[in-house]
């Protein structure tokens, strides 16, 4: 069975096409990114943008055709934190159903962190997590965290994001001493929310996932490019984690924008992703991370076969 899984967050919308075989495995056909920046704005006036949602709708047209060309049986489209916020979803709505022909799901947090476990745990070798295992989804409005062995047991999502705290503190090039202390102190107070749900001192391995921490790691890695093949599996330390966030808050935009591995979509919020994962890592007492770059939508595409 073919089926596409689109994940439509506040910073990107994304389509997995995968058949699942008998024995459950992901055999990924195509795998796509677009950065339409759906939450633009949100935080400040609680509603989609005319022009965030006209780039949002382009993509669609763009994956209309790609689902057609793969000849999918299913799709399942999940929206997540900015179409949690706002109140224009309606317009949202409609433009997804005529362009995709199915309803798209605003889920909660719980349920999206639950995803991203899924997808990120069952992607990576067995012997790179001992359970429990922290896995932490850093999207552009809401980080979720998921706690779990084999499936999840805690979970919660907190509104702190790469655009969420761009928008909010990081309005320097680069930011200033000043706007980063206040990003900070924002995603410390959200981190702290989250560890009253989800017990941080019982995690054995922490997993990140989405674009803000592979961009740290390749920065880590000191990659040329970007390459996922090197990025999946691989072992972050949190000094190395601390030197990139460091380096990425002093960086220009024109800076940030000359490195290989770096996304165009992402050159202006990378910073705040980068502060996101340094205090995770800090309130979790992590000395590492394991870099997932399969994700939420792996996740979705296992639960629309199982």
């Amino acid at each position: 069975m073919t089926v596409a899984a689109i994940d439509c967050g506040t910073n990107s919308v994304r389509l997995l096409i995968a058949d699942v075989d008998d024995a459950g495995v992901l055999h990924e056909r195509d795998r796509v990114m677009r950065i339409v920046r759906l939450g633009e704005g949100i935080d400040r006036t609680g509603e989609f943008s005319a022009a965030a949602l006209e780039r949002l709708f382009t993509a669609l047209d763009e994956y209309e055709g790609l689902l057609r060309a793969h000849d999918v049986t299913r799709t399942r489209f999940v929206a997540t934190s900015a179409s949690r916020d706002a109140r224009n979803r309606d317009v949202f709505i409609d433009g997804v159903r005529s362009r995709i022909g199915v309803d798209p799901e605003v889920i909660p947090g719980t349920e999206e962190a639950a995803l991203s476990f899924v997808g990120a745990v069952r992607g990576l070798p067995e012997a790179t997590v001992a359970a429990p295992i922290l896995v932490v989804d850093i999207g552009g409005g809401s980080t979720e965290f998921v706690l779990g062995a084999d499936r999840p047991q805690a979970a919660v999502s907190v509104n702190v994001g790469c655009v969420r705290m761009t928008e909010r503190h990081l309005a320097g090039d680069p930011p200033t001493a000043e706007q980063v202390r206040a990003a900070r102190a924002d995603i410390r107070a959200a981190i702290a929310e989250a560890a009253r749900q989800v017990p941080f001192g019982d995690v054995r391995t922490l997993v990140g996932v989405a674009g803000s921490v592979t961009t740290v790691a390749a920065m880590a890695l000191d990659l040329p490019e970007y390459d996922a093949s090197i990025l999946h599996g691989s072992v972050i330390s949190r000094s190395q984690v601390g030197d990139a966030t460091l380096r990425l808050t002093a960086m220009s935009r024109a800076e940030r924008a000359s490195l290989g591995y770096m996304h165009p979509g992402r050159v202006d919020v990378i910073a705040g992703g980068a502060m996101v994962l340094d205090e995770v890592m800090a309130a979790v007492g992590a000395d590492e991370v394991v870099v997932s770059e399969t994700d939420i939508l792996d996740g979705i595409v296992y639960s629309i076969v199982t």
